[in-house]
């Protein structure tokens, strides 16, 4: 799909969940349509039906960022969104020499750091690939990797059977990992690797599904639950952050005291004696 299409559409599905109560508006008669009309979106937003009606056909060119936010507030766009109508419409103007860069890979000096670190923690890209570790995460994260490395966190989500039973919250961690995948899409829409990834994943009804509700996130922050064929159940909290290379890294953290905090031990203890005994992975 065009990054034009893809303006397009983003921009239907958000005017369609929106209310005229939702806006403030008053409601006329029967509609035909779901949610705010465009020229209604187009007054909200203090611009021409014209001009909102151009950019919501993908006509993207000429509009400035205070259009833009202008629109995202119309449509009240979250962050996440707002983010990402931006990154469409500059992504539709840049040329070849503007197009921005995939992330770059890990460093031997980040892989230090990861090694360094006594919690779980891995580094990811924005195709959702697992690109570095430290022990304790390639343990903590040991069925993703019964294929070998690198990994890729959607496809075991989407395509691995035993996904389900890894991550209880499967549900909740498959919408995000859909709409963190559609927000790389206008981040990098030149990424083969990562259209080929959307193209495998989208012949699954459930990603299909959740891939048309247009919705997009920047993982950052949040509790992830496991059920560890080793360890056994496991809740931790990680945080995220994106590092300079574009890359993300991510560590979680167990509550003090608690079963999942024995269980990490647990875990630690199982990799010095199992995981290293099989050498560099």
């Amino acid at each position: 799909m065009s990054v034009r299409d893809e303006i397009r559409d983003f921009l239907l599905s958000r005017r369609a969940r929106i209310s005229p109560e939702r806006a403030g508006l008053p409601r006329h008669g029967e509609r035909r349509v779901a949610g705010l009309r465009r020229e209604e979106v187009a007054e909200l937003a203090g611009i021409s039906v014209e001009y909102y009606t151009r950019l919501e056909r993908g006509n993207s060119r000429g509009y400035s960022d205070e259009v833009l936010a202008a629109v995202a507030h119309a449509l009240q766009l979250d962050d996440a969104e707002r983010e990402h109508l931006f990154d469409l419409v500059h992504a539709a103007g840049a040329g070849p020499a503007k197009r921005m860069k995939a992330d770059r890979a890990p460093t031997e000096n980040l892989q230090r750091v990861l090694d360094a670190m006594t919690i779980p923690a891995y580094v990811w890209n924005s195709r959702l690939d697992i690109v570095a570790t430290n022990p304790l995460g390639r343990a903590l994260f040991d069925p993703l990797f019964k294929n070998g490395h690198p990994v890729n966190q959607a496809s075991f989500l989407f395509l691995d059977p035993g996904a389900p039973a890894f991550f209880p919250d499967w549900e909740l961690l498959a919408h995000d990992a859909v709409a963190v995948l559609r927000a790389a899409t206008a981040r990098t829409p030149h990424d083969e690797r990562l259209a080929t990834l959307i193209g495998r994943l989208r012949t699954t009804i459930k990603f299909q599904e959740l891939w048309l509700a247009y919705d997009v996130s920047r993982r950052r922050t949040g509790v992830k639950r496991f059920h560890h064929p080793v360890a056994g159940p496991l809740t931790l909290t990680f945080e995220s952050m994106t590092l300079p290379t574009g890359l993300r890294l991510s560590a979680g953290t167990a509550e003090p005291h608690s079963p999942t905090e024995q269980a990490l031990q647990f875990l630690a203890n199982w990799t010095t004696t199992t995981l290293i005994r099989k050498g560099p992975q």
